[in-house]
């Protein structure tokens, strides 16, 4: 393990930092949602500060000929950036008398501060793909520049999700993005979901699995009014790491011991357009939609 983490500095043993390494790992996977749908790339190692990120131009068409000589549209970059890989992390202290307790009677260390730090250095995570970081100038799938917005029925109503979701296909299908879809929503409307769908017999849910066939997942992380169709594929975003979620050992006071779940990435997203949210209906947000959305209609 690297220096930078002050491992050897920590009063664990080996033993006790592979519990402790397990357990944070079990609890920020059954947390994170974004890292189920997107690809990851990486990890770049902890001094990796920034990351190119390019948008790709959407719709370009491959060329059919028989001696490859045709000229066609190559695709390209429309804009170059450098985004910032920021730090996420959750601090925890493990007392003295714990582990002298453990020591002297042999019983496992209580590790319950590090999964609750692993749990919420997670849905951090989770908020940072979905709703960026504005003031590092990092966009999140709910904001970023370009993503299609359809306007969201009332998924209160049986088949009103459904029929949402078959436009949402149907737009960016039109838009070049030709899926496997991810289908992200808040838990309430996620619970909607999960009724008999025009006595079928059949839930609306696994329904809507037939078209986003990547999942449909819950996350509390969103607004209760939201939900999102995503082509996630790795042409279109990535998450790319640069340090994979560990603990460090950061001091020692009052005999006491402060550690730090951590980790660090940025999420990059090369054709907005793979992202269709769907969003209430209010007066003027017939204004947002994309132009492709638009053209689709």
């Amino acid at each position: 393990m690297r220096d930078y983490l002050q491992r050897d500095q920590a009063p664990l043993s080996s033993e006790q930092w592979a519990v402790l390494d397990q357990a944070v790992v079990r609890a920020a996977q059954s947390v994170l949602i974004g890292r189920r749908i997107i690809s990851l790339v990486g990890p770049f190692g902890a001094g990796v500060e920034v990351l190119p990120s390019d948008t790709v131009r959407s719709g370009t068409l491959g060329q059919i000929d028989l001696l490859g000589e045709a000229t066609g549209e190559a695709i390209g970059i429309e804009q170059r950036r450098f985004l910032p890989l920021p730090i996420l992390y959750t601090d925890f202290w493990v007392h003295w008398r714990d582990l002298e307790a453990s020591a002297q009677l042999g019983t496992p260390l209580d590790i319950g501060q590090a999964v609750a730090a692993a749990a919420a250095t997670a849905q951090t995570e989770d908020r940072l793909i979905f709703d960026g970081r504005p003031s590092l100038g990092l966009a999140g799938l709910r904001n970023v520049d370009g993503r299609q917005v359809l306007p969201m029925s009332d998924w209160d109503l049986e088949g009103r999700a459904f029929a949402d979701v078959v436009e949402g296909v149907r737009v960016l299908t039109a838009g070049g993005f030709s899926g496997p879809y991810a289908l992200v929503a808040s838990p309430r409307l996620y619970a909607n979901l999960n009724r008999v769908f025009d006595n079928t017999g059949v839930l609306e849910v696994e329904q809507i699995e037939k078209l986003a066939r990547r999942g449909v997942f819950a996350t509390g992380i969103v607004p209760e009014s939201t939900a999102m169709l995503i082509d996630s594929g790795g042409q279109n975003m990535d998450l790319a790491v640069g340090v994979d979620l560990t603990v460090a050992y950061v001091e020692t006071s009052n005999l006491n011991h402060h550690f730090r779940a951590l980790e660090s990435l940025v999420l990059r997203i090369r054709r907005p357009g793979a992202v269709c949210t769907f969003e209430p209906s209010t007066p003027g947000s017939g204004e947002r939609l994309s132009a492709c959305a638009r053209r689709a209609g």
